[in-house]
């Protein structure tokens, strides 16, 4: 018992120094550091219930009876007093996403989400009232037939009533892995209960082909989306996209490229712009100049010839053309653009720069929720912290849609500053 509790102690304080400061060098223990901190931090009640009941067993058990034993518990005391911490930080995630939302949406007191729902948040993918249409063929390139799920609310368009709104996810998996049955379901099935439609696309995967065909194959999706209105009851001139990583990323690029027509390929007159865009813990630099970008071993082994198909050297155009904060543009679309602090594959570093071009450029409104102690894909898992991140996405968009609705746009933009001053 006394060397279980040793065991424990030191596997638990490695893992929770890990998780408050996850190590970027040396190479070899990056995979492991960032897939410890990521698990810890995002079940860190896990973490808490398991060491609290573990070490109350093992004390039960004798386990202090040795001095190892009492030097376990030593450890593990100090674990669990970092857990705790982690756990407290968690939770400024609901004041992060009140402090950018706040005005937005005034008057409304009421969650979306139901309250059983944020106390057991494994019930984000159990929605009422939604269904699912699952791989819908859009497009057949290079041989390949590239498919979309939807997801619908069951209710009908009230008759007389306005089309619904749509939102368009990207699946991330850092350009290479990845697929729509995995990514943004629980966002998707929120927004469909609110009246939304959600479109989970899928686009073509290096080393299979390079940037920028992953952004031309998900244009051909939103295409395919905005001549299809009519068959989902959707507004096409109010479509928003979001994704995360490699998907927030590209969601971000869709945003800013809209109707480019060297990225539309035998479909150079479709309208591929969107009215919003929310990326989370998004890549938005691919120069020297962005944080991702410092490390030379990225592009030698990742970057060139992997995704891109280039060498920095030779093309270093194609490595700005692939990056978001390139593309800033007056006529840019509302933002909300959502991080972690402790991201160890996405640097938050360029996600603050990017905001920051944003809104020295944009016309429209630019939100950014930066979450507190969170790692990257830190919504993946279900838990308070991705309750909270989904709601303030959907009453972002939400808020957009009914203030468009009402014809109200500056008093959108208005509502939205607000939020950023407060």
């Amino acid at each position: 018992m006394s060397w279980i509790l040793f065991v424990l102690g030191v596997l638990g304080a490695v893992h929770a120094v890990n998780a408050i400061a996850p190590r970027k060098r040396p190479v070899a223990l990056f995979a492991w550091s960032f897939f410890a901190s990521w698990l810890t931090i995002e079940l860190i009640w896990h973490h808490l219930l398991f060491g609290v009941a573990a070490t109350w067993v093992l004390i039960e058990g004798g386990a202090l009876e040795q001095p190892i034993g009492v030097a376990g518990a030593v450890l593990m005391a100090f674990a669990l007093a970092l857990m705790t911490h982690i756990a407290w930080t968690t939770r400024r995630t609901v004041v992060t996403m009140r402090g950018t939302l706040a005005d937005l949406d005034p008057g409304s007191e009421t969650p979306r989400f139901p309250r059983l729902q944020v106390a057991l948040p494994f019930l984000m993918g159990r929605r009422r009232g939604v269904r699912l249409r699952r791989n819908v063929p859009f497009a057949r390139v290079a041989g390949k037939i590239i498919r979309l799920d939807v997801t619908v609310p069951s209710a009908p368009v009230p008759g007389g009533g306005p089309r619904r709104p749509a939102l368009m996810q990207v699946h991330g998996g850092g350009w290479v892995i990845g697929d729509k049955r995995e990514q943004g379901l629980p966002l998707l099935g929120h927004m469909a209960a609110q009246g939304w439609v959600g479109f989970n696309v899928n686009y073509r995967l290096s080393p299979g082909v390079g940037f920028p065909e992953h952004l031309v194959d998900l244009k051909r999706g939103l295409a395919w989306i905005r001549e299809h209105a009519d068959d989902y009851d959707i507004d096409p001139d109010f479509i928003c996209v979001t994704g995360g990583s490699a998907g927030g990323h590209l969601s971000a690029l869709l945003a800013l490229t809209a109707n480019e027509a060297r990225l539309q390929p035998g479909f150079e007159s479709a309208d591929t712009s969107v009215a919003a865009a929310v990326p989370f813990y998004g890549v938005y630099d691919f120069t020297p100049d962005g944080e991702f970008g410092r490390d030379p071993e990225v592009y030698r082994r990742f970057l060139e010839p992997i995704v891109m198909k280039a060498f920095l050297s030779e093309e270093p155009e194609r490595f700005e053309d692939a990056s978001p904060v390139r593309h800033v543009r007056p006529d840019a679309p509302p933002f909300l653009v959502v991080h972690g602090d402790r991201d160890t594959l996405a640097p938050v570093e360029d996600a603050r720069h990017f905001v920051a071009r944003l809104r020295e450029v944009s016309a429209q409104p630019v939100l950014y929720a930066e979450m507190h102690g969170a790692q990257h894909a830190f919504e993946i898992f279900p838990s308070v912290r991705a309750v909270r991140v989904i709601e303030g996405a959907e009453r972002f968009l939400s808020t957009l849609w009914e203030r468009r609705h009402q014809g109200d746009t500056a008093a959108t933009a208005d509502a939205v500053e607000d939020a950023l001053t407060s």
